[in-house]
């Protein structure tokens, strides 16, 4: 497929975050930029977006909920007020992602349990269980895709698990998560379709809850309130859009990129190998380092912001991943290393919408990872093969070459 609006031309004027040459190059592209004095980008596609690249202006915005709404946090050819059903803020389509002020704080303040350590650790027997099983499948072969048969798989089970939503199912997810996430510069048609059926498949699982309540999220929100009143039908509905395709995507691109990171670097994958407690540490710097998700807010009103002009409903880009490696703020931020103990990443994001999911995040890499090393305590990239980058606002690799030397 081909973006509708070709390839970049320039990265500091004409910039576009889902061209293939952007997710692969991104480090160099953003110190490109950086050195060249250009601390935020501009480009006039998806009707004018804004990519600020320091942590000084990603935290500004991050906290600024007057001047920078979340009514839509991925950036698409439409601006919400061009579309006619689109949610309105301060709720937005997926709460509470999507959701500003005041209401924010009831729609995740309501999610909070389902999300909290005790409901969460349970889940490790069930996910360490899940992942020896993807490596039993692998079977004998000495080159596997760490992506397609391993990292994507994981957040996938779980999501599923949670959602009460059947696993035969998981490559109709793959196809949403896609077409929501990455074909942003794509023709709006197939999107459309895509989009449509999601909700076709998302509405009768709420109306099977609704006659057949059971243990998952989607009875849970059902039977949840909000200042003494039942949600609506559409927050409800938002908040399993939101569950499906971010709490899926994410992980497991951040799961991909550590796993290339140790194929590529001997000493830290014998590390932790040889030491499993170190692990937790180290995914946290794989996280700083290799931080998947940026998220997107529009610009509320025409303003002067750090010497650019921002015009009302400009969207502008918050690459928690540029934040993360900015040296004021993170010494040596170009350089991995587990070792690193200070380490106030930015990976779940910053202010009031910082990632709600990260114990859940944080178990099925520690588990993915740990297991993984267990079974195969020596790997390499598979230099013969590319590693295909994704599009859009989560990095992460789609495939991931691999070359098992030793198994266990």
């Amino acid at each position: 497929m081909t973006s509708v609006y070709g390839p970049a031309t320039n990265w500091a004027t004409d910039f576009d975050h889902a061209d293939p040459e952007y997710n692969k190059n991104i480090h160099k592209i953003w110190d490109d930029l950086k050195t060249s004095g250009c601390p935020i980008a501009h480009t006039d596609r998806y009707g004018g977006a804004w990519l600020p690249l320091t942590y000084e202006m990603v935290h500004e915005i991050s906290y600024d909920t007057t001047h920078f709404s979340s009514r839509s946090p991925v950036v698409g050819q439409l601006k919400p007020s061009e579309i006619p059903d689109a949610v309105p803020a301060p709720v937005g389509g997926v709460p509470p992602i999507s959701s500003d002020p005041p209401f924010h704080a009831g729609a995740r303040h309501l999610l909070l349990p389902i999300f909290a350590p005790k409901k969460i650790d349970p889940l490790n027997s069930v996910i360490r269980e899940f992942c020896h099983k993807l490596i039993d499948d692998m079977g004998d072969k000495e080159f596997v895709d760490g992506a397609v048969e391993y990292a994507q798989n994981i957040p996938v089970m779980v999501v599923a698990h949670l959602l009460g939503f059947p696993l035969e199912d998981a490559d109709q997810f793959r196809v949403w998560i896609r077409s929501a996430l990455e074909d942003v510069g794509e023709a709006r048609e197939q999107r459309e379709t895509d989009q449509l059926a999601l909700a076709d498949y998302i509405n009768k699982h709420i109306d099977q809850r609704i006659e057949n309540p059971g243990d998952d999220l989607i009875s849970y929100l059902l039977n949840a309130e909000m200042e003494g009143e039942k949600l609506s039908r559409e927050h409800v509905f938002g908040t399993v859009a939101l569950a499906l395709i971010a709490g899926i995507d994410t992980t497991w691109s951040a799961l991909g990129s550590s796993l290339l990171h140790l194929a590529n670097n001997s000493v830290d994958r014998r590390r932790l190998v040889e030491n499993p407690s170190m692990i937790a540490q180290a995914i946290e710097e794989f996280l700083r380092a290799y931080a998947p998700v940026t998220m997107a807010r529009l610009v509320t009103e025409d303003m002067d912001f750090h010497g650019v002009q921002m015009k009302k409903e400009d969207w502008v880009l918050l690459p928690f991943p540029a934040a993360n490696r900015d040296e004021k703020e993170f010494p040596n931020a170009a350089t991995v290393d587990i070792d690193r103990e200070i380490n106030r990443h930015t990976a779940f994001g910053l202010g009031i919408h910082r990632c709600i999911g990260s114990n859940l995040a944080r178990l099925e890499l520690n588990v993915a990872i740990e297991v993984f090393l267990e079974r195969f305590p020596d790997f390499e990239q598979d230099t013969k093969e590319e590693v295909k980058w994704s599009l859009g606002q989560v990095r992460g690799p789609r495939k991931l070459p691999l070359r098992i030397v030793t198994r266990t």
